[in-house]
Formats: C-alpha cells, structure tokens, sequence
C-alpha cells in the first residue's frame, strides 16, 4: 500500500555505493591477456546501483535523496551532474578515502567491471549517523543498493518499518555477501528483494525460477521479484507467479539496466499498483535504459514510460 504523500517529506531514499564510471562500449571480443581491444564508445558518469536508480526515479517525476560517500573533489561534480537530473545529494557526504571508480566494458550480449571501492568501504559509519537515519524515515520509501551488513540491517530495517517508510534491497554482484546464510534474513526483512538469476544462484545454488520461488512461499517472505535480463522478469507472491516479457529495444549497453528496473518497480510500488504492474514498469525501465552507453542516457521519463508501457502490455 502506497502511503500519502502528505504523511512524508519525500518520496524516495536511495542509499548506497556510489561511483565514478567510466564505460566502454563496441568491443568486439573481451582481450586476451596483452592484448588491446578498441572500444566504439566512450562515456563517463557518475554510477552505481545508488546513482543509477536515483536519477532513474527522478526521471519519472519522483522527489529523490541520495545517500552515499565520495571524495571532496568530486562532491561538486556529483552535485551537479546530479541535480541535473532532479536528484537531491544533501545526503552526498565528502569521505578522504576518495570517490570509487568502476570500468565497465560492455558488448551487445554481456558486460565487465573492474572497480576500486574507495569510499563504499566506510558506508556503515554512515548507516549508523543518527541524522542520517532520521533523514531515511522521512521517506516513502527506502531503497539499499549496497549489501547491506547484517547487524546494520538488524538495527536499521526495524526503525525504518516503525517510521512508516517501505523497503528495497538491491545487493548487486556481491558473492560473499550473498553465499554468507546469515544474510538471507535481511532479504526476508525487507519488503522487496530485487536480485538478477546471478545473484539469485549465489544466494540459493540455483538462479532457475522454480529456487526462487520457492524462497518467497517457504521462507514466509511472502513477495519477490527476480530480474531475468532480456527474458524480463518473475514476480511471486504466496498465491501465484507472473512471468513479465520487456519490450523489444536495439540493445546498446546494458550497463545499469537492472538499476533502472528498480526505478520503474519503486515508481509503480509508490503508486499502489500491484506486482504484475510493478515488473511491467521496472522492464520498460531496464530497456530503454539498454539503448543508450552508459546507465543514465536511456532512463525514460514519466512520458516515455506511460507510451511504452500502453504500446507493450495494453496495445
């Protein structure tokens, strides 16, 4: 259920790690070892799963603060390029471990990133700042794009609940964090889990739909979403599955694509829309964001997003 507006300063907290990115787009084959390949493209933005469904969310109209840490000379970059966008980064701190970068190498069918975490690695001190805490419960809405430590999830997810505020978690590649069982409490603890069939073998040992599944009804988490790439994605509830099919795009680089179907899910979430409706949304989201380089050029806006969705699922 969708809370009034009226009741929250805003819609949306994202909070989490945040990135400089630097993308390479056109490869035509991953290097060997000594080897270079030439990439088509170029782009470099501000990124992360935190950036990515921020802008994502501000780009259909919703009033969005970010949460994260970056190096002193980079705030003032952030804060612009940001607010261009919509976003609020009054939760953007400076950090003297510097900002983190990501390199990601992109092809029409997969992807690649090396990254230096720099500043991400302190994000617990952050989690704990009563202010900042006190920022989060202001929200409709709280979405984690971080794995989120287990004994800050123990302390935080609660205060969160009692504010009235509903959650997300997207954890992104993070191996360790989902192969350790004691993180699948928090993925129950929040209200909506959002993995890719990836981060849902790691957790599980399978990423196939039935594992998943399973998950949500056995484990009393009651919903979930499970993000099947170009195939779309899976929806479940206690009562029944939905299989959602994304739109057919020409695929340019699918760097941030699942950030932005957390975007289009978030939006519909805040609308009182059902879960059917949320996948529909979050999979225009993902791909339109597929058919630009880098993760923000193909966000669509509130326009985009209502055309594509009629043409797709109501035409």
């Amino acid at each position: 259920m969708a809370l009034p507006t009226s009741m929250k300063a805003f819609d949306v907290a994202v909070v989490g790690e945040v990135y400089i990115d630097h993308v390479f787009t056109g490869l035509p084959s991953w290097p060997h070892p000594g080897e270079e390949v030439l990439a088509r493209g170029y782009v470099r933005e501000p990124g992360g799963g935190t950036v990515n469904t921020a802008c994502g969310l501000a780009r259909l109209g919703r009033c969005v603060h970010l949460f994260g840490l970056v190096g002193a000379v980079d705030l003032p970059w952030f804060t612009e390029r940001l607010g261009n966008f919509g976003v609020s980064t009054q939760g953007l701190r400076a950090h003297p471990a510097g900002t983190g970068v990501t390199a990601s190498a992109s092809m029409a069918d997969d992807r690649g990133f090396f990254t230096y975490k720099g500043a991400n690695t302190h994000l617990g001190q952050l989690l704990t700042d009563e202010d900042v805490i006190a920022d989060l419960c202001a929200a409709r809405h709280v979405h984690f794009a971080l794995p989120l430590e287990r004994g800050i999830a123990q302390g935080l997810l609660p205060r969160l609940e009692r504010a009235g505020c509903t959650t997300s978690l997207d954890v992104g590649f993070s191996p360790e964090w989902l192969s350790n069982t004691d993180n699948r409490d928090t993925c129950l603890e929040v209200d909506y889990f959002l993995p890719n069939q990836k981060e849902c073998g790691l957790l599980l040992g399978s990423g196939h739909d039935g594992a998943f599944a399973a998950f949500v009804r056995d484990e009393g988490f009651g919903h979930g979403a499970l993000k099947l790439g170009a195939e779309g994605a899976l929806g479940v509830d206690r009562e029944r599955a939905w299989r959602v099919k994304p739109p057919r795009v020409v695929v340019r680089d699918t760097t941030g694509a699942g950030d932005a179907f957390d975007a289009g899910f978030i939006d519909a979430l805040l609308d009182g829309r059902d879960l059917n409706t949320c996948l529909e949304r979050a999979c225009i989201c993902g791909a339109l964001c597929a058919t630009e380089a880098g993760a923000l050029a193909g966000l669509p806006d509130i326009h985009q997003l209502g055309s594509f969705h009629e043409q797709t699922y109501r035409g």
